[in-house]
């Protein structure tokens, strides 16, 4: 095939692919309301929420005596079955009372377990909104990586015309036409590929916000510069403070410490009061009264049993304090130590490599002009500054999603930069 019909193929395909720089912008989508929206409609956040408020009916549940016991006997019945005969009619309510103090209980334990409740929808909150952060810096790292291969495209196509003129006076040979064409068809599968991959990302965030996978979204704005503005020492303080994992299981402990308290209150009997009315046939009728007490030493031992249960169970409840402890601080660390290294790269692809291989390429393409290097040097500067811009983003996004990791760990926000700035991509003119 002629050397000059492949290349016009090549860029009518790359004119024919979706000029990313020149569509119209979508509108931004901002994080603060993908988040509330999430805690709006999350089905995992909802369920929480449920699950708590059916918590708070227990208490007043197991607080109240059991239902009173009215009950009717016949003595002496006639074998005719008539009542009105029987020697004895008797109409009894009971009413059964546990000891002072066992109810108090137990409404206590469910209390606890209510807390509970609550502090795992906070922990499952939590969760979910720093999915939903990281599933929103995946997006704009997408679409930040999209502008970058458009970007690169551009170059591309110009490299190529530049190498088709060189080489139609001779000054190029002929695989300098051809090595333009393959890095041009490369930036065009670069960009479709992404756009693909953007939609995936898109299905995921959705996801998150309990939409159809194909809803639009907008384009994510942009995050400020990465900082951090406290000290790991600060966030552990702060986590072992406000992690909801911890209060339930600060709860857990006071609810095994209730159970210790009720399982030796079980040593002590319950009551049973009861009224009758005696209706008697030929006689007079009356009244009658009834006193009953349980005996609990006689099987001693299952309450023994009991009581061995309920501190083992505050044992275990006190080490997994301990242990959830220990993992808060691991996971601060860690997410601190991830924030941190990222926002290092980001700083040193701001001030170093990013200029450096900008300059780089504007002095490969003009000594390739010139004649002065060949194009597989001004192909290695165009892939180089692709790749510094792409690890540029990358930092950016892992440093935002560090933070939703950091936070997440933390229990709460942390405080933003005081002054942000958008977002610039440095353009090769």
């Amino acid at each position: 095939m002629n050397l000059r019909v492949t290349l016009v193929f090549v860029l009518g395909l790359a004119s024919a692919a979706p000029p990313c720089a020149a569509a119209e912008p979508a509108p931004r989508l901002r994080l603060a309301d993908v988040v509330e929206e999430a805690r709006r409609r999350n089905p995992e956040i909802q369920a929480a929420r449920d699950r708590a408020r059916a918590a708070d009916s227990v208490p007043r549940r197991v607080t109240g005596y059991d239902d009173p016991t009215f009950s009717w006997e016949a003595w002496n019945t006639p074998e005719s079955f008539r009542i009105d005969r029987a020697d004895n009619n008797i109409l009894r309510l009971s009413q059964r009372i546990p000891f002072p103090g066992k109810r108090t209980l137990a409404g206590r334990m469910a209390e606890r377990d209510a807390d509970m409740a609550h502090r795992e929808t906070d922990a499952v909150e939590l969760d979910v909104i720093a999915a939903v952060k990281r599933a929103y810096y995946d997006l704009w790292r997408l679409h930040q990586d999209l502008l970058i291969y458009a970007r690169e495209k551009a170059l591309a196509e110009r490299f190529a015309h530049i190498a088709e003129q060189k080489y139609g006076v001779g000054q190029v040979p002929q695989p300098d036409v051809l090595r333009a064409q393959v890095e041009l068809t490369r930036g065009i599968n670069r960009v479709t590929t992404t756009e693909l991959t953007i939609d995936a990302a898109r299905a995921e965030l959705n996801a998150l916000l309990s939409r159809p996978p194909e809803d639009p979204l907008g384009e994510p704005e942009h995050p400020s510069p990465p900082r951090l503005d406290e000290d790991v020492a600060t966030l552990t303080r702060r986590a072992l403070e406000s992690r909801p994992e911890l209060a339930a299981q600060r709860a857990a402990v006071a609810r095994e410490e209730t159970s210790v308290h009720l399982a030796r209150r079980n040593y002590l009997p319950d009551f049973e009061l009861g009224v009758a009315r005696f209706l008697n046939s030929g006689r007079s009728d009356g009244f009658g009264a009834m006193a009953s007490v349980s005996i609990p030493l006689v099987y001693k031992g299952k309450y023994d049993a009991a009581a061995g249960e309920a501190n083992a169970r505050l044992a275990s409840a006190q080490a997994e304090l301990r242990r959830v402890e220990d993992r808060v601080r691991r996971e601060v660390q860690q997410a601190f130590i991830r924030a941190r290294t990222a926002q290092l790269q980001y700083d040193l692809f701001v001030t170093t490599h990013i200029p450096q291989a900008e300059q780089t390429l504007r002095v490969t393409e003009s000594a390739y002009q010139s004649g002065a290097v060949d194009f597989l040097a001004l192909l290695d500067s165009l892939r180089a500054i692709e790749s510094v811009h792409i690890e540029h983003i990358d930092a950016a996004a892992d440093f935002e999603r560090a933070r939703a990791d950091l936070e997440r760990a933390v229990g709460g926000p942390l405080a933003l930069p005081a002054s942000p700035a958008p977002h610039q991509e440095s353009s090769h003119e």
